[in-house]
């Protein structure tokens, strides 16, 4: 089970919002050689972590199957991402999408890129709420913790689920 976290705030370069960009993604995510898109979580909102002035993100994760290498992944992710206008500037800046490989099956690697599981994502908020609809019984490959006792230590990050359409 490979597991993405997406994640947009500004418009994507040909004026697609957040939630649009989000959804493209999936579907050049899916679009990836050796990788097939099993479930999409819902979309949340989020206030941006850490605390900023930037516009909310839009988030959720993407359960996929599949054989790849990580470090191919994250090219292909990082190629999706540029398409989609993103520059790399300073850290945790707003971005018009945001890909990231939450974990790889049992896979725990410390080096090279990427890390694996993604070493943040057990504190975020807006990678484990979505990550619980895609995955609910998942345990942390490093850790083994579950994905309720996860959710359970980022109560009080601000997020919520987006309304369907």
């Amino acid at each position: 089970m490979i597991l993405i976290a997406i994640g947009a705030n500004l418009p994507r370069a040909d004026g697609g919002t957040p939630l649009e960009t989000c959804r493209w993604a999936v579907g050049r995510i899916a679009a990836i050689p050796g990788l097939r898109v099993v479930a999409v979580s819902a979309w949340y909102e989020s206030a941006p972590v850490p605390p900023s002035g930037q516009p909310p993100y839009v988030n959720g994760v993407a359960r996929a199957e599949g054989t790849i290498d990580p470090a191919a992944l994250l090219a292909a992710l990082q190629a999706i991402e540029a398409e989609a206008g993103r520059r790399r500037t300073v850290a945790n800046a707003a971005r018009p999408l945001d890909l990231d490989i939450v974990a790889m099956g049992p896979c725990v690697r410390d080096a090279p890129d990427p890390i694996l599981p993604h070493p943040r994502a057990g504190q975020r908020a807006f990678v484990l709420l979505p990550l619980r609809d895609v995955a609910p019984d998942w345990r942390d490959p490093r850790t083994g913790d579950t994905i309720g006792s996860l959710v359970a230590g980022v109560a009080d990050q601000q997020i919520h689920r987006m309304a369907d359409d």
